[in-house]
């Protein structure tokens, strides 16, 4: 059977078949044992601080190869993250209201959002309200507070 028929019946391509991957570099072998020790003494480094111990080290490396061989060892700064999804317990969890409901006709279900935007000296708040039949805006507003 031919390569090109062998390669069509295996769904990958012909310049693929004759492909050998390489490996890494020895100077970015270097690179990784340098992050990996490092890393291992301040795991709090992210690509920007390790980039300048290298290059105090007298290694010639940016932040996108540094990113990389992070990335390819499995090493991520150790940070606080945010927990934006995580429930407080003692708040009340409401129902889905909406869950069974077919909406077949405008002005049946409006929804409301309301988002904020960050400024040179503050944020902006807008608000918009959306008919979800139509899909259309109905009603918005920007405001510099979000008390109301």
């Amino acid at each position: 059977m031919s390569y090109r028929k062998q390669c069509e019946l295996l769904d990958i391509s012909r310049s693929g078949l004759y492909y050998e991957p390489k490996g890494e570099s020895e100077y970015n072998l270097e690179l990784m044992n340098m992050i990996d020790k490092e890393y291992t003494d301040h795991p709090d480094m992210g690509v920007p601080s390790m980039m300048a111990y290298m290059r105090s080290k007298g290694k010639k490396c940016g932040p996108k190869r540094v990113r990389r061989l992070m990335r390819l060892i499995g090493l991520e700064a150790i940070y606080p993250k945010p927990r934006t999804g995580i429930p407080n317990k003692q708040h009340e969890v409401y129902p889905y209201l909406l869950k069974d409901v077919e909406i077949r006709r405008p002005n049946q279900v409006w929804s409301t959002d309301i988002t904020y935007i960050r400024l040179k000296h503050g944020f902006a708040y807008p608000v918009a309200v959306m008919d979800w039949y139509s899909r259309k805006v109905l009603s918005w507003r920007i405001s510099n507070t979000m008390d109301t």
